[in-house]
Formats: C-alpha cells, sequence, structure tokens
C-alpha cells in the first residue's frame, strides 16, 4: 500500500491537468528509478481516451471508486477501480478512466523513467 506521507506534503492545488482531464499533482517518488504523481478525477467525470507512446505507467487506486478502460492489440478491458486495486499500462495502451461513487477518483501513478 501507499505510505502516508508520500502525499503529506502534496500541493492543494494540482500541478498541471493531464491531456486526459485529471488533475495531477507531483509526488516524490519512493524509487529513483521512476517518477510518481497523484491523480484526482472528480465524481461523475470521465477522461479523454489517451495512449502513452514512450512510456509504461503502475497505477493503484487510494480513494474512491472507478472503471479503468484500456485498449491494445491484446484485446479490450474493464478494471473496475477502488481502493487497493492496481493495474499496469503497457505501452500504447489506449485508456480511459471515469469516477464513478460520491468520491473523487484518487491515483497513484508510477512511470519507470
Amino acid at each position: 500500500m501507499i505510505d502516508p506521507k508520500i502525499l503529506a506534503d502534496m500541493s492543494e492545488t494540482p500541478d498541471v491537468i493531464a491531456p486526459d482531464g485529471s488533475e495531477i499533482r507531483f509526488l516524490q517518488s519512493i524509487d529513483e528509478a521512476s517518477s510518481m504523481v497523484y491523480a484526482l478525477l472528480h465524481s461523475g467525470t470521465t477522461t479523454h481516451a489517451v495512449h502513452h507512446i514512450t512510456v509504461e505507467e503502475g497505477w493503484v487506486c487510494v480513494g474512491g471508486e472507478g472503471e479503468f478502460w484500456c485498449k491494445n492489440s491484446e484485446g479490450e478491458s474493464v478494471i473496475n477501480m477502488k481502493s487497493g486495486v492496481s493495474c499496469e499500462i503497457p505501452l500504447g495502451t489506449t485508456f480511459q478512466f471515469r469516477a464513478t461513487g460520491d468520491d473523487p477518483l484518487e491515483l497513484i501513478t508510477t512511470t519507470p523513467r
């Protein structure tokens, strides 16, 4: 699970809005070989479908509920996201997520450097 200390120094406001529309706050990575961010998607909203050309990502849900949709050459799937659920986004995978619960969907994303 994610150490709460990682989120303690997080900015109150987003550092950037991702191309998919989610709010991004930069975090100090626990692994020097990767970068880490906190992503927030407000309740009832859905991101734009996007794909990464040069990176893979690992996600873990730390709050809220939602659905993660992805599609690549191996097929298409939907993962129900809730606290503790994780997933990997392989290179070239198209993905989209939405917050389905009453609270925002909160994710920690790591990307190898």
